[in-house]
């Protein structure tokens, strides 16, 4: 596989502070990076929020780290104001001559933005969220001051210095999983990217959103028992974090938790690799593809066929499990060409 495919972009996952010791974080983060980096991805995913380590911050570490690989910032609007982000995208490409993509966020956990006293009602997240990224590709897409008064910004002959290459402009990415989502997506032209349902329910993809792409998992391997048992092994059932879960839904108003949560655990087989548990478990944030490669294979260009080309996956627990995705993304995209 080549994640950096004209047809197809792969992202991987950066591990969380909050889940490693903080002797070992710092070398984990530069591993999962290496390993992406030398299997073609095109980047990796950063969170943020209010129990990690700051996103930019890590990000140094993974481009100091690397030769390629495109950090995916995730980008909260209420940490900084859009000028320092486009600052900071703008100081990479000074320092490094490298890539980087934004994942540009409307929400988060609801206590995180409670405690940041953000009461903002879920759709106008969006508006700000939107108003923060033209500020943002003003800044860096021309080297004119940028004036733009919103609802929620206002900045008047604005310039950013030092100004961005034009081949280092940012891709940027959105969540695309509700309708405000979306017209956020089509406004600024980014990448819609919602967490994936199975592919026989969702619709292709296409109208005026520029590209769009899913947040999934994946384990794969020749023999679909011994994927499931890793899975399995993986992600145990967890009492502890089935409550947890519950609880989080709760007082969550992510339109992504609630369609996940909606779908139900279903039984799960060679004929349906499409699996919630971890999610379900609170063990991770997204649903997983299990089975053998060409079984998830077939899954995988079933999303390709239906316009989602990128992909952000989960965060790989070793470089040999890369390995396997990869081969998935091989047959894959031979299968969604033909």
């Amino acid at each position: 596989m080549s994640g950096n495919d004209s047809s197809v972009e792969v992202f991987s996952t950066t591990p969380q502070s909050k889940d490693l010791d903080q002797s070992e974080y710092l070398r984990r983060v530069e591993d999962v990076a290496r390993w992406s980096d030398e299997a073609g991805y095109r980047g990796i995913l950063v969170y943020t929020d209010n129990s990690i380590v700051d996103p930019w911050l890590v990000s140094q570490i993974i481009l100091q780290s690397t030769k390629s690989l495109c950090p995916l910032v995730a980008i909260q609007p209420i940490y900084m104001h859009p000028y320092t982000a486009a600052k900071m995208v703008s100081t990479y490409a000074f320092l490094h001559e490298r890539r980087i993509y934004l994942n540009m966020l409307a929400g988060g956990f609801k206590n995180d933005l409670i405690a940041l006293n953000d009461e903002t009602p879920h759709d106008d997240r969006y508006v700000r969220t939107v108003e923060y990224t033209q500020i943002m590709k003003g800044l860096l897409s021309s080297p004119e001051p940028v004036t733009f008064e919103g609802k929620y910004y206002k900045v008047t002959n604005l310039k950013m210095t030092p100004p961005l290459p034009e081949e280092l402009y940012p891709g940027i990415l959105i969540s695309g999983s509700s309708e405000a989502g979306l017209a956020a997506a089509r406004e600024v032209g980014a990448t819609a990217v919602k967490y994936a349902k199975p592919p026989g329910e969702e619709v292709e993809q296409g109208g005026d959103v520029i590209d769009s792409g899913v947040r999934v998992g994946i384990i794969a391997r020749e023999d679909s028992d011994e994927a499931w048992r890793v899975g399995r092994e993986r992600f145990p059932e967890d009492r502890k974090g089935q409550i947890t879960h519950k609880l989080a839904m709760k007082v969550s108003d992510s339109q992504w938790h609630k369609q996940l949560s909606e779908l139900g655990e279903q039984p799960v087989s060679e004929e349906n690799p499409y699996w919630l548990g971890p999610f379900e478990n609170y063990n991770t944030f997204c649903p997983y593809l299990v089975g053998s490669y060409d079984r998830v294979a077939d899954e995988v260009a079933r999303y390709i066929q239906l316009g989602f080309k990128t992909f952000i996956l989960d965060i790989p627990p070793s470089e040999e499990e890369i390995e396997h995705t990869a081969v998935v993304f091989d047959r894959a995209q031979t299968l969604a060409s033909r």
